[in-house]
């Protein structure tokens, strides 16, 4: 043979369990130290649970404080985040209700307005006595309904004037009163509640002003001279 023969290749392993350099137990390819998760990093479960590794290979230790801290803020955030939104809903919730409310007020009163005409021919019927028989029970149901709107008639002859409550069409004076009296109910009135819905149109009796000068002399307790008499002397 004119070349040279080969010399094999000789291959030195290394099988000793301590690695001379670190003092650590060699693990064999494709083992899993004792105790380690299955497919877990060798390399990793060495590092401590509280460690992180940092660029340049040097592990940095978590501080459970710092860890803490946030934790505590966001929950604080999360809280002050769910507050605010059940505070939303409540006001949503009230203002809903108050909407709602406005609009069966206003259906009712509207309704009652319209029943306001025919009240008023049932009581010039009742007045003239020709509330009998069928017209009397159509008369107390349409009656029947105002109550159940929760709607009700005021005016009555010898009520104190009221400008909120009472229309004046006519005006005379009387010694009978001493304030200004309703003394004709020429149409009732309706309110529901504290609304009122229509105002009672009515005549007013005001007081004499003789009556009433009479009643300031009375007050002051001088007598008011007669018809040919002079001032009163000591």
């Amino acid at each position: 043979m004119t070349g040279r023969e080969e010399e094999p290749r000789v291959v030195i392993r290394d099988k000793r369990r301590i690695d001379p350099t670190s003092g650590t137990v060699r693990v064999p390819a494709g083992e899993q130290p004792a105790g380690a998760r299955p497919g877990a990093d060798p390399a990793g479960e060495q590092m401590s649970e509280h460690e992180a590794t940092v660029d340049g290979g040097q592990p940095a230790v978590v501080d459970d404080d710092s860890a803490g801290g946030d934790v505590v803020r966001q929950l604080a955030e999360r809280t002050e985040d769910l507050q605010r939104v059940t505070a939303e809903y409540a006001n949503y919730r009230r203002r809903v209700d108050r909407d709602r409310q406005l609009v069966v007020d206003q259906a009712a009163e509207r309704f009652a307005t319209q029943l306001f005409p025919i009240v008023d021919d049932i009581e010039r019927a009742r007045d003239h006595g020709d509330l009998t028989g069928a017209f009397k029970v159509v008369a107390d149901r349409v009656l029947g309904l105002l109550d159940g709107l929760g709607v009700e008639a005021f005016g009555k002859a010898g009520d104190p004037f009221d400008p909120a409550l009472h229309e004046a069409v006519m005006h005379d004076t009387s010694a009978d009163v001493q304030v200004p009296t309703a003394t004709t109910v020429l149409r009732q009135g309706f309110r529901r509640g504290d609304r009122v819905l229509r105002t009672a149109m009515v005549a007013v009796t005001d007081p004499e002003p003789v009556a009433a000068a009479s009643a300031d002399g009375a007050t002051d307790g001088t007598v008011p001279a007669q018809p040919g008499e002079g001032p009163a002397s000591d």
